[in-house]
């Protein structure tokens, strides 16, 4: 069956083209680890400014525009700011944008870059959806998050029917099926525009084409073959940063829609890594999420291998850098060097999201996961035993096709064995054009068996992170404070090295910094705590 599915990728990815505009800006080469910090700065300071001097040099009044990019997006960008400029002063006042984010911490990330390119071509930012470009990048990891879009969908168009200059784009996994597409271009045709994941670097010449065009804009690929670098971004805070290390994802776990969506895996060069975490830093960034489908595989598509072990050992290097994040981690590539790696690091976080999906060998054959229940479990110990206070999260699934009460007691065992800080529990939902949806509708567990299931584990799972957390109260730990606590104004809200969330009393002067914090009481899934003053 795995075999199917690869060929039914490829086939589709054939299908598909790609519309290259240019060839790759560089190199997949790892070039990086032969310079000095000083040479490597410098080069840094280079980079940057070769790139602005060029962008400086775009003829933005000719009619061709740059093949290279991300000149052609600056391109864009300009020809989109003049169209909105003149839409500003025929409406008497600022344009607005809304990018509504659904899914995991990658949308979020590519939400940013969009926000990053609708300020560069003059909109402003709008909490509300009632504003005059409003996206959507969606997720299609469950059928439900479907149905929530086309929901949401119905609401805008009571929005666009009193502005009707009003954009309406789509992007993100969901975009990526034809079934969704064809929907959409039949039943939501007041939408202006759709494109994948892609090609979310060609935004801005997409924004541009929508802006001027009086019929829908579809732009999907099937499949990717470059990473564009340098484009604006947007952050939602100023003090921490998700930072992609690589796209998509090889594994065609046979309940699962991303490799169809997010393409074949490819990692972007350590330079380019290392030179957009220094510029954070530099721009106030203490933390870092490192983030792809599955990080323990990064190094796919170097010229120069580089494992995700040694990635981190280099960003570690960075000055000013304080924290370093990753998710998330497919069990099977998770090494013993890059255990080593953590448990050595000062700012690595002790954290590791380790998704088990089902305890039964049997069932994890099924899913076409790549471990068994005795893998998984010594895995778990090696972490335990490591990295010191160590966190381990999970992802769990009820209800797969197929599973009998054996299986079940077999993730039971894992879950008493391994005792996890916390863990994020889901009934399996069928996703349409995965093989366990075709088992589902001939060999689907009873609602009522799997409810008890569910319950069962989500009282296992809760009675673990309560004991777990329990065992930090009174002792002193580093906390970044992220927000003003949204329930008491008197209360920050920060979170651990481990990511478990800590309030306590204080002012908006400390998002941003880590502060030394006594954990007074442990409320289940979060702690109170007092601020200590050095």
């Amino acid at each position: 069956m795995n075999r199917e599915l690869h060929e039914k990728f490829t086939a589709a990815t054939r299908e598909g083209g790609i519309k290259n505009l240019s060839e790759p800006a560089f190199s997949t080469g790892n070039d990086l680890f032969s310079e000095d910090p000083a040479a490597w700065k410098k080069d840094e300071e280079t980079a940057r400014a070769s790139l602005s001097a060029r962008i400086a040099e775009i003829d933005y009044d000719s009619s061709v525009p740059p093949r290279e990019e991300p000149l052609r997006q600056y391109y864009f960008m300009e020809r989109a700011r003049r169209l909105v400029k003149a839409r500003e002063e025929e409406a008497g006042r600022k344009l607005t944008f809304c990018v509504t984010t659904f899914g995991c911490q990658m949308n979020a990330r590519d939400s940013e870059k969009l926000r990053g390119i609708l300020e560069k071509i003059g909109y402003v930012e709008k909490e509300s959806e009632e504003a005059d470009f409003v996206i959507y990048n969606t997720c299609t990891v469950r059928e439900n998050a479907n149905n929530k879009v086309y929901g949401r969908l119905g609401y805008l168009h009571g929005f666009k029917k009193t502005n009707p200059g009003m954009m309406i784009a789509l992007c993100g996994c969901m975009m990526q099926e034809d079934v969704v597409v064809d929907k959409i271009r039949q039943s939501y045709r007041f939408v202006d525009l759709i494109f994948g994941t892609h090609n979310i670097y060609k935004f801005a010449e997409l924004a541009y084409e929508a802006l001027q065009a009086d019929q829908m804009i579809i732009d999907i690929w099937k499949d990717a073959d470059r990473i564009v670098e340098n484009l604006p971004v947007e952050r939602k805070y100023s003090f921490k940063s998700g930072v992609n290390i690589m796209f998509g994802c090889d594994n065609f776990c046979t309940y699962c829609i991303v490799p169809y969506v997010r393409g074949r895996e490819r990692s972007r060069r350590p330079v380019e890594i290392i030179r957009e975490i220094e510029r954070l830093v530099d721009d106030g960034v203490v933390e870092v999420m490192l983030l792809g489908q599955n990080v323990n595989s990064y190094g796919a598509g170097l010229e120069d291998h580089m494992s995700f072990a040694q990635l981190l050992s280099e960003i570690e290097k960075i000055e000013g850098l304080a924290r370093i994040r990753f998710m998330t981690s497919h069990p099977k590539d998770l090494s013993d060097e890059l255990i080593d790696v953590i448990a050595a690091s000062d700012k690595i976080c002790h954290h590791v999201h380790l998704p088990l999906q089902s305890g039964s060998s049997r069932l994890l054959a099924r899913m076409n996961r790549r471990y068994t229940k005795e893998s998984y479990l010594a895995l778990a110990d090696r972490i335990r035993k490591r990295i010191p206070n160590v966190s381990i999260t999970t992802d769990i699934i009820v209800g797969f096709p197929g599973e009998e009460e054996e299986d079940f007691e077999d993730t039971m065992d894992v879950v008493r064995q391994v005792g996890y800080d916390s863990a994020f529990t889901f009934v399996y939902s069928p996703r349409t054009g995965t093989p366990a949806a075709k088992w589902a509708r001939e060999d689907q567990t009873p609602a009522s068996v799997i409810k008890d299931r569910f319950d069962r584990l989500l009282a296992q799972t809760q009675k673990d992170a309560r004991n777990r957390a329990a065992a930090y109260t009174g002792s002193i730990q580093e906390v970044l404070v992220e927000e003003v606590n949204r329930q008491d104004p008197a209360l920050v809200t920060g979170r651990m090295s481990n990511n478990s969330t800590v309030h306590f009393p204080g002012g908006a002067d400390l998002i941003g910094r880590l502060v030394q914090v006594r954990l007074t009481e442990c409320r289940g899934f979060y702690y109170i705590g007092e601020q200590i003053r050095v």
